[in-house]
């Protein structure tokens, strides 16, 4: 008897002995094979392969498959198959366990039919075969729906998204969609256009305040629109941030500026715990107040004179006042070329004489001495603030003259209207606290400090202290602002920083003070006199009150 040998063929065959002949006859497995192969190919998305399965796909079904799986953030997935019916209305049924771009695992149930022709089964294509929900025209795709945002609040817990404030807004920025750089730089969850923040406080606290987003499953038509969500996973709420500023100062300092006639600043700071109550920029779009940088001119006569007396000199102490003094062959003077003689030191600051200051610092106080004086009242040290901030700069002085210079704020000192809000703090309260605009266990949260911890705070010597509670009252009963209309209980000091060159060079116009447990800075640039365009913005500030 011949032995018959059966060879694995494409379509399975059965050997039929009928009398001394052999006929091979064909034996449909149905529609299983093609099923298993087309999930197989889903699974490892496939999309030629799954196209060349089908019966009645259109062309792009391809790029169609890509995109879907692009949509989804698919990361993994895996096809199941439950179950395979026979005949010509068998159906195939399938469980898909998809993985998306978080981890989620997102399960659904489907099924599709077939179609059988000269070529064996074919999958017939619908767009049901992806989603039993599934309609033409449409596609599955999912976003990140992000929860309402939290609110930035006042002090008092007011919601300051709502202020009509221009220097409010300018401080909370705005929100909109993440460009590819924002996403990588606040990393997962977000993608680009993403909603989120682009500037300000809304930038520094993204996370805080937008919570996480839910991912959303859905199917969408062909102009975006949402016409069904299937599955919606996880989301948290943001919380609150609670900033320091108080609405009333904030309003009484903002309308205090609109009689500056250029463009100007005001910082205003809680002495007894360096909290900012208020910040404004006339005009807006550049936050001058915490990123500007100026000469201070002689409002650092505060941090010169704090380091004369912590040297040994008393505030009645006789000091000498020429219209000229002559440093190393460079001549320094007065304002109009004043001159008062010999004076006590107390009026010498309240007259605001540069000669005096200058001979002081290189006759008797020296680089080493007031730049460890200047460190006391934050020069330096970076400025955790919960914002970006500049910090106030005493470089090293070179020589005698640049010491002088340096002695009245000019030379390379550098400041912004924060740093000189917080060096008159320091003279009301006694003490150097780092200036910040949310709560301090926050404040190195922020994007740009990087887990940093605010400065710490900087006692002043009580000497420095008692002696700076009798110079700068001095300068509004008696001295440079005497004329400016403050209220009772106000001590500050004028500035006039020189910019550019030529023998009178335009000047930046300051004034810094305090008044009870406010204190604050004002600068009008290029406004010349402190007693002439800063000190009266102040005190309508003040008065205001």
């Amino acid at each position: 008897m011949r032995r018959a040998v059966v060879a694995a063929v494409a379509v399975p065959t059965v050997a039929v002995v009928v009398g001394a002949g052999v006929f091979w006859i064909n034996r449909d497995e149905g529609p299983k094979p093609v099923t298993e192969q087309f999930l197989d190919a889903w699974q490892r998305r496939d999309a030629a392969a799954m196209t060349s399965l089908t019966e009645g796909a259109p062309a792009d079904l391809p790029a169609r498959l890509t995109r879907t799986w692009t949509d989804l953030g698919v990361v993994d997935q895996r096809l199941h198959l439950a179950g395979v019916g026979e005949g010509e209305d068998a159906r195939a049924v399938y469980r898909a366990e998809v993985t998306l771009g978080q981890g989620q695992k997102w399960n659904y149930e489907g099924a599709f039919s077939f179609v059988k022709n000269d070529d064996g089964w074919r999958v017939r294509w619908t767009p049901s075969v992806l989603h039993p929900d599934l309609k033409e025209g449409q596609r599955l795709t999912s976003s990140r729906d992000f929860p309402e945002r939290a609110a930035i609040t006042a002090a008092n817990g007011s919601d300051l998204r709502g202020s009509s404030s221009g220097s409010v807004q300018q401080l909370l920025g705005p929100v909109g969609p993440a460009t590819d750089k924002a996403a990588a730089e606040f990393g997962a969850p977000y993608r680009k256009d993403d909603p989120v923040g682009l500037d300000g406080l809304n930038r520094q606290y993204e996370k805080r305040l937008a919570g996480t987003p839910a991912t959303v499953v859905k199917i969408v038509d062909a102009k975006d629109q949402p016409v069904k969500t299937l599955q919606r996973f996880g989301g948290g709420q943001g919380e609150p941030l609670k900033t320091t500023i108080v609405p009333r100062v904030q309003t009484a300092a903002g309308q205090a500026l609109t009689t500056a006639k250029k463009d100007a600043s005001m910082v205003v700071v809680r002495p007894s715990t360096g909290e900012i109550l208020a910040v404004v920029n006339k005009p807006g779009g550049y936050n001058r107040a915490l990123m500007g940088q100026y000469p201070p001119g002689s409002t650092f006569k505060v941090v010169t004179a704090a380091a004369l007396v912590a040297g040994g000199l008393g505030v009645d102490d006789k000091v000498n006042c020429p219209a000229t003094t002559t440093i190393n062959g460079r001549t320094f003077k007065n304002a109009g070329y004043e001159k008062f003689g010999s004076i006590p030191f107390r009026e010498a600051f309240a007259h605001s004489c540069n000669t005096t200051f200058a001979d002081l610092a290189v006759g008797r106080l020296g680089e080493k001495k007031l730049a460890e004086v200047t460190s006391q009242f934050g020069f330096n040290a970076p400025i955790i603030a919960g914002l970006p901030a500049v910090r106030a700069a005493f470089p090293a002085v070179k020589d005698d003259t640049a010491l002088a210079s340096a002695a009245f704020g000019q030379g390379q000192v550098l400041t912004s209207p924060l740093n000189m809000a917080s060096v008159a703090a320091a003279a009301a309260d006694g003490t150097w606290r780092s200036p910040r605009l949310v709560p301090r266990e926050l404040a190195g949260q922020a994007l740009d400090a990087g887990g940093r911890k605010p400065e710490p705070d900087h006692p002043l010597d009580p000497a420095v202290r008692k002696a700076l509670r009798v110079l700068m009252p001095a300068v509004v009963s008696e001295g440079t602002a005497h004329a400016v209309d403050f209220p009772a209980g106000t001590a500050g000091k004028t500035g006039t920083a020189e910019f550019g060159s030529g023998e009178e060079p335009p000047a930046h116009s300051w004034f810094i003070g305090y008044k009870g447990d406010l204190a604050f800075s004002v600068i009008v640039e290029d406004g010349g006199a402190g007693a002439e365009a800063a000190a009266p913005v102040a005190a309508k500030f003040l008065n205001s009150l």
